[in-house]
């Protein structure tokens, strides 16, 4: 939501701008309901002050900044925002489409460029990464293979945790693992993510902070972020983790020697011929 965006962003803020940052945080529906003079007399600063708080935190000004926080208080928590049996088509488009957007601009706000930064360095210098994880985190670790494995660099996903626990254990200095996790207190992922630690490998952890399986990272990338789980929504920490993978698949191929660039286009092209031919098959 944009309020937790501006509480994010509220320590980055000028003196004068925080003032904006506070009067609406205490009072939201004021700002929606009342003009840009009203707000600044709140605030006790200018009007500019209050543009310049609005480009501060990612809007072009005033107008978006309102009907962004409009739209965010419109499914905040309190509203009816949870998918139900008399839903039109419209309903559960606007509902789940809006749920999907705001966890993304949380992840945004909150995603440290730091802890991204320092995983990149870990498997840009892997000689073997392996991806971890169990139920739906699973399937997010075999997407990550997907990704991963058109860098050149071997890679293999493992969901099964009597499998990883045993690759786990085959490690070496050098390798690296991406241990992925929506709570972070999986038994089995501990084990396994403990005997890599042991074997010598650096392990990157997508998993909330202040979690046991967080305590054991090499690199932490903190995903802290509210989630929906209603029994008829995609659990939104799925598509939080998905775009943290995509980061650092792109991150790495941006690190890549050329020698591996040029391996990897034509990885693409080969990809891209196979499929002409079997449009060309079809047809």
């Amino acid at each position: 939501m944009l309020l937790d965006s501006i509480r994010t962003q509220y320590d980055s803020l000028s003196k004068s701008e925080k003032k904006v940052a506070l009067a609406v945080l205490e009072q939201p529906e004021l700002a929606i309901a009342e003009n840009i003079t009203a707000l600044a007399k709140k605030a006790e600063v200018s009007e500019p002050t209050v543009v310049r708080f609005c480009r501060a935190i990612g809007f072009d000004g005033w107008h978006a900044f309102k009907m962004k926080l409009a739209q965010g208080l419109a499914l905040a928590p309190g509203a009816d925002e949870s998918p139900a049996p008399e839903d039109l088509a419209t309903d559960l488009v606007s509902k789940i489409c809006s749920r999907s957007i705001n966890t993304l601009l949380d992840l945004r706000n909150s995603l440290d460029a730091n802890a991204i930064e320092q995983a990149l360095q870990v498997l840009a210098r892997a000689n073997r990464i392996e991806f971890y994880g169990q139920g739906t985190s699973g399937i997010i670790a075999a997407d990550a293979q997907h990704k991963f494995f058109r860098s050149g660099i071997p890679t293999v996903a493992y969901a099964d945790p009597h499998i990883h626990s045993i690759a786990a254990s085959l490690l070496k200095k050098g390798d690296a693992v991406v241990a992925i996790s929506q709570r972070g207190n999986s038994i089995a992922l501990l084990r396994s993510v403990q005997l890599a630690r042991s074997c010598g490998a650096d392990v990157v952890i997508l998993a909330p902070s202040g979690t046991p399986l967080a305590e054991l990272a090499t690199v932490l990338i903190p995903i802290d972020l509210h989630f929906h789980t209603d029994p008829y929504t995609p659990i939104s920490a799925r598509l939080a983790h998905l775009v943290v993978i995509d980061i650092l698949a792109v991150g790495l191929a941006l690190r890549l020697s050329p020698e591996r660039r040029k391996k990897m286009l034509n990885a693409q092209k080969a990809l891209q011929k196979i499929e002409m031919q079997f449009d060309s098959f079809l047809r």
